[in-house]
């Protein structure tokens, strides 16, 4: 595979720093159902990495310590974890917002089919990976069979409650384009999404959120192979907005690796930039337990023009 860090430095990107921490985003294992042209993360079936049991239990302490609002735990498939139910079950004791950054097919896994029911009896918010609503569009980007499956998942979260109006748990979207370009506009991409959906599926959902691909790891390889690095990397530049710069969510939400280290962002985690304190040591977990990283310079690079191009993209989706 390409490397894709040494042609996304030195960078322009304007500086910034961190503000008050709000989310702790975890990734507890890479390890998945499935294996996606797109992915930043390389996640596979034959993955092994997880979160042992002591940072999982560090988690929670430091949800607990910061007195944070949201859990936002991801993967791989994130409930392909052994430890996944009962993280989410104890941080929604502390009252925290959990959501889950699902795949869909993986409640259709064997040993899962229990899966939505515990998602909708925790009141766990479902943010979940549809990068079109045609068959052919997402079977080609995610594997033969995904579309139908994703959609008998989503009718089953549907039937309990999930999209509902007044059912109080919510199903979002994600949506992002299939190759090298800009997603379209987030507001009447959501309406398409909503009216194919329902009319073709019969499935409902609450919003929709768009998000650049991320030209790092499996997807950042492809285009080197393709000759495509630079031209995306230009238009992603070419893009940028500068009213994207306050909103976007390195200045609020901290991502953690699946042994503990600490990182801007998901994709600062999938290049391997890790916060470090001043004599270089990548911060963990435990820092967090002392340190908030308020006012912290943010590792920045040529990939991060990614959440800043057009209307913006981050792990909610469009900034503006």
């Amino acid at each position: 595979m390409h490397q894709t860090l040494p042609r996304l430095q030195p960078s322009d990107f304007p500086a910034l720093r961190r503000g008050a921490l709000q989310t702790l985003q975890v990734n507890i294992g890479l390890r998945c159902n499935q294996a996606c042209l797109h992915c930043h993360t390389n996640s596979n079936p034959h993955r092994r990495e997880q979160m042992d049991a002591v940072t999982l239990e560090l988690v929670l302490e430091v949800l607990r310590r910061r007195r944070l609002g949201t859990l936002d735990i991801t993967g791989g498939a994130p409930e392909m974890h052994p430890g996944f139910r009962g993280l989410v079950t104890r941080a929604r004791r502390l009252g925290v917002h959990v959501m889950d950054r699902c795949n869909l097919t993986i409640l259709e896994e064997p040993g899962h089919e229990d899966l939505a029911g515990f998602l909708a009896g925790q009141g766990v918010e479902v943010i979940a990976s549809l990068p079109c609503y045609t068959e052919d569009n997402v079977d080609s980007q995610r594997g033969a069979g995904v579309f139908r499956r994703s959609m008998d998942a989503l009718r089953r979260l549907n039937a309990l409650g999930y999209g509902r109006p007044g059912s109080g748990l919510t199903l979002n979207l994600v949506y992002n384009p299939l190759g090298p370009s800009l997603p379209p506009g987030q507001e009447e991409l959501e309406r398409q999404y909503k009216q194919r959906l329902r009319e073709d599926h019969d499935v409902e959902f609450n919003q929709l959120y768009t998000l650049c691909n991320m030209p790092i790891k499996r997807f950042g390889s492809t285009l080197i192979s393709r000759g495509q690095f630079a031209d995306y990397v230009n238009t992603l530049k070419q893009a940028h907005n500068a009213a994207n710069l306050d909103e976007v969510m390195c200045r609020s939400l901290v991502s953690v690796d699946w042994r503990g280290r600490l990182y801007d962002c998901d994709f600062n985690q999938m290049l391997e930039l890790p916060l470090v304190n001043g004599d270089s040591r990548p911060l963990h977990l435990a820092d967090l337990l002392k340190d908030d990283l308020r006012d912290r310079h943010i590792r920045v690079c040529d990939h991060c023009y990614g959440c800043t191009a057009g209307q913006g993209s981050s792990c909610g989706g469009a900034l503006n």
